[in-house]
């Protein structure tokens, strides 16, 4: 590898398995005395349910939002400084693309599954996310094959 990473970035769904993801691509920033960052997506409520819902999902996606921003803090704490940790709402693979293209990320870590687990993040978007980067791809492999991960 002639070419050293500069910002490594994380993709994590939030389950135990973050945890693996994460010290991959930890190990990979160090070698590299690279810039880690580390990102969830959180699919917007009003594309769940095809917009059709006469009510404010506001609040709701305001709960899951700072929901899911506890989580990666508790994942990612000890390891990533707070400015480097981010939620976005979106579709996962669009929002890692962008983030990876405006921040200057050369490696994207992700976690794959086979079809469970991951699946609704990243069984389809782990091969999203590899298409449509720029830069280098690295699909973690976790869970146990033909099992469910469970806290």
């Amino acid at each position: 590898m002639s070419n050293e990473y500069r910002h490594v970035l994380v993709a994590v769904d939030l389950t135990k398995d973050s945890h693996k993801v994460l010290e991959r691509a930890m190990q990979i920033a160090d070698r590299n005395h690279a810039k880690l960052s580390i990102m969830h997506t959180l699919e917007p409520l009003g594309f769940a349910y095809g917009g059709d819902i006469p009510m404010d999902l506001t609040s709701i996606q305001d709960q899951l939002d700072e929901h899911a921003k506890q989580r990666l803090a508790e994942i990612a704490d000890a390891h990533v400084d707070k400015e480097n940790q981010h939620v976005v709402v979106g579709m996962p693979d669009t929002e890692i693309h962008r983030f990876a293209e405006e921040q200057g990320v050369d490696l994207i870590v992700v976690g794959s599954h086979g079809r469970h687990g991951f699946a609704l993040l990243l069984g389809s978007t782990s091969t999203g996310v590899l298409h449509g980067a720029k830069c280098d791809v690295l699909a973690v492999r976790v869970g146990k094959d033909g099992e469910e991960s469970e806290e």
